[in-house]
Parts: structure tokens; C-alpha cells; sequence
């Protein structure tokens, strides 16, 4: 059984870069955890965060909530960019 904290983690209402997570789990995987194989993946999965993160903070500024947008209107959001 999952611990709460792993829940939250793979829920994709709660977390937006669960695709870059598991890309660069794989790829440390498949490359023996030479972490400059996935060089890569990581900054993709930076980049995700820091997305969502500015995303989060400009809807708590501007009073909305959630905080993070939904896995549902995230796409929507991704879709209309």
C-alpha cells in the first residue's frame, strides 16, 4: 500500500509533471544512474515544475482556487497556448 505522501505524488490533480518524473525515472534506470545520460530529462522536468509553480503562485496572488489548476484544466490551458 502506498503512503499518503506517494498518493499525492502520482495524483495528476496534484502533480503536474508526473510524465517528466517518470521519463527521468526510467532514463536513470536504463542508464545505470549515470545522471549524464539524463541531462535531458531533468530539465524538462525543471522547467515542468517551475511552469506549474509560477502558475500556482499567480492564481494564490490573484485569490484562485485550487492553487493548481486541475490535470483537466491544465490541459485545457496547454491546449489554448
Amino acid at each position: 500500500r502506498m503512503s499518503r505522501r506517494v498518493q499525492q505524488l502520482r495524483d495528476h490533480d496534484t502533480n503536474p509533471c508526473i510524465m517528466e518524473t517518470d521519463a527521468s525515472r526510467k532514463c536513470m534506470d536504463d542508464n545505470n544512474y549515470n545522471k549524464d545520460m539524463c541531462t535531458a530529462y531533468f530539465l524538462q522536468y525543471r522547467n515542468c515544475r517551475k511552469f506549474w509553480q509560477d502558475i500556482m503562485m499567480q492564481r494564490r496572488r490573484n485569490g484562485v482556487k485550487p492553487d493548481m489548476p486541475s490535470a483537466e484544466e491544465r490541459k485545457k490551458m496547454l491546449e489554448s497556448m
